[in-house]
């Protein structure tokens, strides 16, 4: 657990920050509605930082390359911050590696629990209309539907969220050898 409250808070609050930004960049990967009230809100939330960011860096394709350097600066603030806040001294190089696996790691968690939310609605409100349900629909989607080129539903049975998760989880197990989990 955390020894002092001061981690506790840096910790949660930069993770908090960070899973918004790596929606944004998910979202704009997946080509989610930009007009869903839930993506407008992360817009907002994450503009102040990206928009400057997208003066110097371009995109790379769909791929909001200035939402994922602001991710890595996040994780990197937040693990330095700690490292303040607990005394102690790291090389900057591992910093940089850290902050890349912690980003990953964490791209993981947003997926892990999208598809998690994205069964659980397929289960209690099939077709549901809601701007959340819509979006969670829209994120998973490039995932079931690679998944479903390769083991397609048998009957009605899809176990297309079976292998993801567990390709999900062997990819965060992977990276907690580096502390993260």
């Amino acid at each position: 657990m955390y020894s002092n409250p001061f981690e506790m808070l840096i910790q949660v609050l930069g993770n908090l920050y960070l899973f918004i930004v790596l929606l944004r960049m998910v979202l704009q990967l997946t080509r989610a509605d930009f007009y869903n009230p839930i993506s407008q809100a992360v817009v907002k939330a994450t503009n102040p930082f990206v928009i400057p960011l997208r003066k110097v860096i371009p995109a790379i394709g769909r791929l909001d390359t200035s939402s994922l350097v602001l991710a890595l600066v996040v994780q990197f603030l937040t693990l330095l911050l700690i490292n303040i806040v607990l005394g102690i001294s790291e090389p900057p190089m591992k910093y940089i590696v850290t902050s890349g696996v912690g980003v990953l790691y964490h791209l993981l968690d947003l997926y892990f629990w999208a598809m998690l939310i994205s069964v659980i609605i397929s289960w209690v409100a099939p077709g549901a209309s809601h701007p959340g349900a819509l979006l969670i629909g829209q994120i998973t989607a490039p995932l079931y539907q690679a998944c479903q080129r390769v083991i397609p539903p048998l009957g009605g049975l899809d176990l297309s969220p079976i292998f993801i998760f567990l390709a999900i989880s062997f990819l965060k197990q992977a990276l907690a050898f580096y502390g993260l989990g």
